[in-house]
Order: C-alpha cells, then structure tokens, then sequence
C-alpha cells in the first residue's frame, strides 16, 4: 500500500505496512423508478453477493451501509434496510449518511485494525418519489445560499458558466463528453439541445434513476478463497473542500486532486477510469485534477449522467472498476465518488488485478 505524506513542502512517497484487501463480489441494479421498497430491492443484491462468495451472514465480520435518511423521508431509515441483511445477533455494524463509497471507506479503515476478514458493503438511493433537485439544495449553506433556492442545475451552471469563461473547458469539450457518455449521437444534437440552465444543455445534465449497490470486501487470507481473480485496493483516500462556495475557486477540485496523488493513481497505468461525473462539466475538470487523459482509451461501464442513484452512484463506481479487472477489461483501474455540493467531497480508489 502507496501512502503519500507531506515533507519540506513537497509530497513524498513511503511505504507502509498495510492489510491487502480485495474486493471479491459485486451485485447492483439502477431503474429510472422501482416499485420496490428499500428493502425489497436490497434483497436480491446482498443475496447474489452472498452467492457468489458462499458466505452467509454469520460469516461475515463486519457490515457497512451508505444512505440518507432525508432522502428517504424517515429518521434512522436504515435501521429497516437492515431487514435486508437478515442480521442475527451480535452483528458488528455501522452507517454512514453519506453514499456507500464511504462506507467502503470505512470498512477498510476497519480491515486496517486487524479485526475482519469478511464485509458486507451496500448502499442504495430512491430519489423517484420526491423532488431530488429541491432535496439537493437543502443541502447548501443554510444562511447565504440555501434560502434563496438554487436548483442542483442552476448550481453547477454557476461553476460551468466561470469555467467557461475562464477557458478552463470549451463547449467543444462539453460535447465530446457528451457524446462519449451516450447522452448524444453527435455534435449538432448537443447543440440543438434546449439549455436546462444556463450554459448547461439537458445532455450535460443528470437523469436520476433508483437503485442499490451490494459488495463483498475480504482480507488476503480469505480473497483468494472467495474469488478467482480479487481486484486488490492499491490505493485509497479521500478529502474535503470547504462547503461555503465564496471560500472556494470553483473552477478547481483540490481534493479531488489530493485524493488521486494520495491513492497513487500516478504509480502506474490506468486501464478503465470509473469517474462520478453527474455532469460534462465535472467530467472535464476531473481528468484535468486527477491527471487523466482527456479523451480515455476505454469508455467507463455505465455513467452517472445518463443514471445518477444518490448516495450510491459512488460505490457503483467502485463495482464497475472490480469488473472491468474481472472481465480483463483492465489490469489497473481507478474509480472515483463525490458528495456534497459541486464536488465538495471527493474519494479516490485504485484496483488491481495483481496484489501488490
């Protein structure tokens, strides 16, 4: 494990003694709007993984789940979301109200004390029945900007308009994203498109879409066990940008750019890029700030912006770069979430195929 530290001004790489743990199964499903309670969709996905691997939750030492409650409308929803999981007393536990990418966080930070072998992971997100652009705005500084009701689209059009304006990103650039997404067939649709908000157009923007996200993590001593081929987790970390838009530069992402330079993403190639880029926006200023290449060589496996499920569109990523590695897709894949506000929060994790 590839750790960065910070020395004399400058960030040095050093070598630590860390557990090696894999991800060994994943199962998700995204529907533009499911009939299912939260519950009964987790069901079959925390079952498939349980499948996969041959575990049952006995066997499992550690379980971590992401959601909102606000989101779902109830405190502590969560707590009935366990009904999925079937738990059986004791059962080491927790929660984070955040999507499930950091709760894969969190469960590797416990794998790090030497406690678990086995985990479960599983997020999931149901924005069909509410409003999730009034949801979003909830969200902002409640004082300055939460009051006066700015959409999750007239938002991130606040960060696109001075992107464009300082030539950070080109429209040009906009449609090459949107196109490579699938949100588009070509140039002269981007450009015929109605703005949404402007300079944004309804391709640069999200289609919100229901689902959940289910996956095994284990240790080296039980990975090789549980799957053929494991995909490794080289590199992990994750940083915060202030959440107050006047305090930050817009036009930059440092903690997405931290994060990358943490996890060692620079330490070797990179195969399949998994970003969570709800927007073409974010798409281009994230391969600028993680030093991705603008136009990568292969596409990801599914993309936010044609179905974005909140608070687990970020561990999906982290899903489709452990089959990208499973389907020899990639020797090496980097997968990327955020949260908060115009991507106030960003987590970076680096797979691979070989256990390094």
């Amino acid at each position: 494990m590839k750790q960065q530290e910070y020395e004399a001004g400058m960030w040095a790489e050093k070598v630590n003694p860390m557990r090696n743990v894999a991800v060994v199964a994943v199962a998700s499903r995204q529907e533009e709007k499911m009939l299912d309670n939260e519950v009964e969709m987790m069901v079959p996905l925390i079952t498939e993984v349980r499948t996969k691997t041959g575990l049952d939750q006995t066997d499992i030492g550690f379980t971590c789940s992401g959601s909102s409650d606000f989101l779902a409308g109830q405190a502590f929803s969560f707590v009935m979301t366990l009904d999925a999981v079937g738990p059986v007393p004791p059962i080491a536990e927790s929660h984070v109200e955040m999507d499930g990418a950091w709760a894969f966080y969190e469960t590797w930070v416990k794998f790090q004390m030497g406690v678990i072998d086995t985990a479960l992971v599983y997020s999931y997100g149901k924005p069909s029945p509410g409003s999730l652009q009034d949801v979003l705005s909830t969200q902002l500084d409640p004082y300055y900007v939460a009051p006066l009701w700015p959409d999750a689209h007239s938002v991130a059009a606040l960060q696109a308009r001075l992107l464009l304006e300082k030539e950070i990103v080109t429209v040009e650039q906009l449609a090459d994203c949107a196109v490579r997404t699938g949100t588009v067939a070509n140039h002269e649709e981007y450009l015929s498109q109605p703005l949404i908000a402007d300079p944004l157009r309804k391709a640069d923007c999200p289609t919100y879409a229901d689902g959940g996200v289910a996956m095994i993590l284990a240790s080296e001593a039980k990975a090789q066990e549980l799957c053929d081929k494991p995909a490794w987790i080289t590199g992990i970390d994750h940083r915060i940008d202030a959440h107050h838009f006047g305090v930050r530069d817009l036009t930059a992402v440092p903690s997405a750019r931290l994060a990358a330079q943490s996890a060692g993403i620079a330490n070797g190639p990179i195969d399949v890029a998994e970003l969570h880029a709800a927007y073409t926006t974010h798409d281009v200023l994230l391969r600028k700030e993680m030093g991705l290449p603008e136009v990568p060589e292969k596409p990801q496996r599914s993309y936010p912006i044609k179905a974005d499920t909140l608070m687990a569109s970020g561990l999906l990523r982290i899903a489709e770069a452990a089959r990208a590695i499973w389907d020899g897709e990639a020797g090496r894949a980097v997968a990327h979430a955020t949260a908060g506000p115009l991507m106030q929060q960003n987590l970076v994790c680096v797979l691979s195929g070989e256990n390094q």
